[in-house]
């Protein structure tokens, strides 16, 4: 199928197996995820085009690269981002673009030149447009996923049997309607989904807004005396904010933050505000302004009856730390296969509920990080001392250098990209080990049931994760073994995979290209991992692996999994 661009409403099928109402990034990421396992969707998008004077999320960080790299996209991406990693990896706060530089944050945002440790990719910064653009050229090349714009979904209700059947409208309120299995409200802030679920958002918005400004300028680059970076954060008296290069050529944006417009003598012409963020007089040519506000908003419930909420219509989180839309990529990554595995038969009864289970409390961590930063911006380090020569300007970049460790955990949040786990879940198998300390910053790699599976590279230069299957995947260390091969040690897997039609890959592994044993890294011989590169279980037994696999696949209860360890009792998840 291909995207049906201004289509009509007779062009629309008559059932589809999801209907997804969106196509922002969350929306046109499910289907190419469904369309990755054989699943067809329909994206129903109100917008006939990409806006480009809008940037909005520009950071696109490592595990969200590492989604995209399983869907065969992220070299795309790359080739298509304005910006390539090479250009810079730090992030510096500074008195002004001409002024002092104050402190820095190298490889901010998982951004390394070089093979990356602890994923397959390391980020990339790219608008928001550019992966629009590439995320939806996919869909128009898959024989599995349709993208639909100038539609919108208006409303839908409950089949009798099981579905729902969707009302969707052109622009001159004429409407059809479309039958589907599972519909997922990928449709934004103000989501029609939602709001058919009834469900509100709980949460609130910060006390001051923002204005974003989209510029060119023909001589700032070589106006700056500062290094290159991937953003600057400009702590001036009048004017405080970010600044960063949207391309190579002349097209810049900027964030002047805690605006407050009912302030008098507040002078907010954007190309005056540029120019005291760069401390020069240099040519500013606005292409565009946005004014937005940092809402921290969640909703109590992601859906139900097979209506599902994804992305910005489940959470709103501030953008400090560039972790929103990334959130929403986790969300759909989630979500499809679960789908998927519905639709094929072999899902439990435990297997879609576990969608909000396992994505709200991410969720809420996000947006709890993000806040706690969004009170540490610019204008909070603000001191007119910073430029000065002397002791007092020695003395204040001091102070700020020093105060500014706060904010780490926005530019150098590993831990939260990489540290979240789903140990709580019911598709999880507790193995009576501690589940990790969360901690925004540091991230220590862990095979225990729920985290991400660690990454690694092997002998061949290939990563671990490139092995691993569509659907679960069984990592045995080859050392492990005695004489056997994979299969015939863990008969008992294969055996429950076929009685409920589980798709499982096996695949023995050696030592990786440090010389490093699997069983030293997982701490077990065997890791069972999910579809969405999460471990489900780790241990030495083909009995506990089967029985790990129902659970994973939601047909079994893990309260009463029992550890491979004699140390251990049984282990109760509540």
């Amino acid at each position: 199928m291909t995207a049906i661009d201004q289509a009509r409403l007779a062009d629309l099928p008559d059932a589809v197996p999801v209907l997804i109402s969106g196509g922002g990034p969350s929306g046109l990421f499910l289907a190419l995820d469904l369309a990755h396992r054989g699943i067809r969707s329909l994206v129903i998008e109100p917008r006939l085009s990409i806006d480009r004077d809008r940037p909005r999320a520009k950071t696109t960080n490592a595990r969200t690269m590492t989604h995209l790299r399983r869907l065969g996209l992220a070299d795309t991406l790359r080739h298509a981002a304005p910006l390539p990693v090479g250009y810079a990896q730090d992030v510096i706060f500074c008195s002004s673009l001409t002024g002092r530089e104050i402190r820095r944050f190298p490889n901010a945002f998982q951004l390394e030149n070089g093979r990356y440790g602890p994923q397959p990719e390391c980020g990339q910064q790219v608008p928001q447009p550019v992966l629009e653009t590439v995320l939806r050229q996919a869909v128009a090349g898959s024989p599995y996923a349709t993208l639909v714009t100038g539609l919108r979904v208006e409303d839908f209700t409950a089949r009798a049997g099981g579905g729902q059947t969707v009302t969707v409208t052109d622009g001159t309120g004429s409407s059809r309607t479309i039958a589907c299995s599972f519909l997922a409200g990928a449709d934004g802030g103000s989501s029609t989904v939602r709001r058919g679920l009834g469900i509100r958002f709980e949460g609130g918005s910060a006390a001051l807004s923002n204005i974003s400004i989209l510029f060119r300028s023909s001589d700032l680059a070589e106006t700056i005396s500062l290094d290159p970076a991937v953003q600057y954060w400009v702590l001036g008296p009048g004017t405080a904010g970010m600044v960063g290069r949207m391309n190579l050529d002349q097209t810049w944006w900027a964030i002047i933050q805690g605006v407050d417009a009912t302030a008098e003598g507040i002078d907010l012409d954007p190309a005056t505000m540029v120019r005291s963020l760069v401390g020069a007089d240099v040519e500013v040519d606005v292409i565009a302004t946005d004014p937005w506000t940092a809402r921290m908003l969640l909703a109590p419930s992601y859906g139900s009856d097979g209506v599902f909420l994804v992305g910005d219509a489940a959470h709103q989180n501030p953008p400090w730390g560039g972790h929103g839309f990334n959130t929403c990529i986790g969300d759909a990554a989630n979500l499809a296969w679960k789908i998927a595995a519905a639709l094929d038969g072999w899902a439990g009864p435990n297997l879609l509920a576990s969608y909000a289970l396992e994505r709200r409390p991410i969720a809420q961590r996000t947006i709890n990080d993000a806040a706690a930063n969004g009170k540490a911006l610019a204008y909070h380090f603000a001191d007119p001392a910073l430029e000065r020569e002397g002791d007092d300007g020695v003395a204040a970049r001091a102070r700020a250098h020093a105060a500014l460790g706060v904010k780490q955990s926005e530019f150098d949040s590993l831990g939260l990209v990489l540290g979240y786990n789903y140990a709580a879940s019911p598709l999880v198998a507790p193995d009576g080990s501690p589940v990790p300390v969360e901690d925004p910053i540091r991230y220590v790699p862990t095979a225990t049931p729920g985290a991400l599976l660690p990454h690694t590279w092997l002998p061949d230069s290939t990563s671990l994760y490139d092995h691993l299957g569509t659907g679960f995947t069984l990592l045995v260390d080859v050392q492990s073994l005695t004489g056997g091969d994979v299969d015939g040690t863990y008969v008992p897997v294969l055996l429950a995979a076929a009685e409920l039609g589980v798709p499982v890959t096996t695949m023995a592994v050696g030592p990786d290209s440090r010389g490093t044993r699997m069983s030293d890294l997982w701490a077990a011989d065997a890791v069972l991992v999910r579809p969405d590169q999460h471990v489900a279980w780790r241990g030495s037994t083909a009995a506990s692996a089967a029985h790990a696999l129902r659970i994973a696949a939601g047909w079994s209860h893990n309260e009463t999994q029992e550890t491979e360890d004699a140390s251990h009792v049984d282990v109760v998840i509540s």
